[in-house]
């Protein structure tokens, strides 16, 4: 919001981090951040036991929605993946999208805090999946899976250009990954942020600032209706990108 005081405007400080919990967070630099990823798994958690304990043949709301969930990860990861094997990465998947998405979500409610939003934990998201794709590219094809840098029918003398264009390629996956979820995420905050700020500082001018205000207002709703799109939309993108690369590390395509 704008500067106590002042008329600036500070819409990178919502994204400080801050010890949670009193003295025993400040004892261990346990954040904001760390609470509201335990927060995302209790959700996740709460939704998948609240949703399935009536096991209703006519499904209430939370039924319906955990099972949504359930289905549309499962079709993700059999139809992008592909092959019988394709199931045991359900888990992985549900797990990282559920849990994505609820970090992204629940950064928009008041005093709440978007972790998606610090490149440090997207990139450690990334790490995860670049690492377990290439254990099961290894896994899978065993030597044979660093033919995947070498193009099939390209000239030798062209060879060593071309594996260093796809290897740069494979590692740029962790940064693409991690800056996509990351730059979605803050950008879009720091909009709610500026347009939130407009609103106290044209409402302070009196009866002249209220006709803008209320702009403010309607394109800050607008926002935030965009966020929860987005929010929404950065999850599945990063599952959907998951499950492509673990297809390519599969069947070696």
């Amino acid at each position: 919001m704008a500067a106590e005081g002042s008329n600036s405007i500070d819409a990178l400080g919502q994204f400080q981090l801050h010890s949670a919990l009193g003295a025993v967070g400040g004892s261990v630099n346990f954040t904001q951040s760390n609470l509201m990823m335990v927060a995302a798994g209790l959700g996740v958690m709460a939704l998948l036991w609240m949703g399935m304990k009536p096991r209703a043949m006519v499904p209430g709301r939370l039924q319906a929605a955990a099972e949504m969930g359930y289905e549309t990860i499962m079709g993700m990861c059999t139809e992008t993946i592909g092959g019988p094997q394709s199931r045991k990465f359900f888990p992985f998947v549900f797990t990282l999208f559920f849990f994505i998405l609820f970090g992204n979500l629940l950064g928009v409610f008041p005093l709440f805090f978007t972790f998606t939003s610090h490149v440090m934990v997207t990139l450690a998201l990334s790490l995860t999946v670049f690492v377990l794709v290439t254990i099961v590219g290894i896994k899978e094809h065993g030597l044979h899976w660093f033919t995947y840098f070498v193009p099939q029918g390209i000239p030798k003398a062209l060879a060593p250009l071309m594996v260093t264009i796809e290897l740069i390629s494979y590692l740029s996956r962790i940064i693409s990954l991690s800056v996509r979820l990351f730059a979605n995420m803050m950008a879009g905050h720091v909009m709610l942020e500026v347009f939130g700020s407009f609103i106290v500082m044209l409402g302070g001018l009196g009866l002249l600032g209220y006709f803008p205000a209320a702009l403010s207002l309607g394109v800050n709703t607008m926002l935030i209706g965009f966020e929860l799109l987005v929010a929404t939309l950065q999850a599945y993108v990063f599952a959907i990108l998951t499950c492509i690369y673990l297809h390519d590390a599969v069947h070696l395509h």
